[in-house]
């Protein structure tokens, strides 16, 4: 695969524990690049629509109360097959059965507070880039 992009946000378990920057220095030591960044408060209607795809699970409503409980950093990273190379990094959803050597084996706690979030796919993160950075020109 080809250079791509794909969404990353450090969860506010992440900024309330003070691990932005060691999920930073994570990623700068990797091949991915971060070429887009910011810090935002999500309302509950913005959590709401960026998790819309999983509305009718059982979870919804907690993970939206959760996403918009504190400050996330967003940011879109590149590099080669970024979708696949940052899934890896992150480790499996449940922060529990994450290994330490990720990062959600690091820094996260459990399946809801587990540190950060990825794009799952080309489309997915076009999209999730588009939600959070409209009108970015990634070249």
């Amino acid at each position: 695969m080809s250079k791509e992009h794909t969404l990353a946000i450090l969860k506010p378990d992440t900024v309330a524990a003070g691990n932005v920057g060691n999920v930073i220095r994570v990623l700068e030591k990797s091949d991915l690049r971060i070429v887009a960044m910011r810090m935002i408060k999500l309302s509950l209607t913005e959590a709401k629509g960026f998790y819309a795809v999983h509305r009718k699970r059982p979870f919804f409503q907690s993970l939206c109360r959760f996403m918009s409980s504190g400050p996330v950093v967003v940011m879109v990273l590149e590099g080669k097959d970024a979708i696949d190379t940052w899934r890896n990094m992150m480790g499996p959803t449940n922060s529990e059965e994450a290994p330490k050597s990720t990062v959600r084996g690091q820094f996260g706690t459990n399946i809801e507070r587990n540190a950060v979030h990825g794009s799952d796919a080309t489309e997915t993160a076009a999209e999730e880039i588009a939600y959070y950075f409209p009108g970015i020109d990634l070249i």
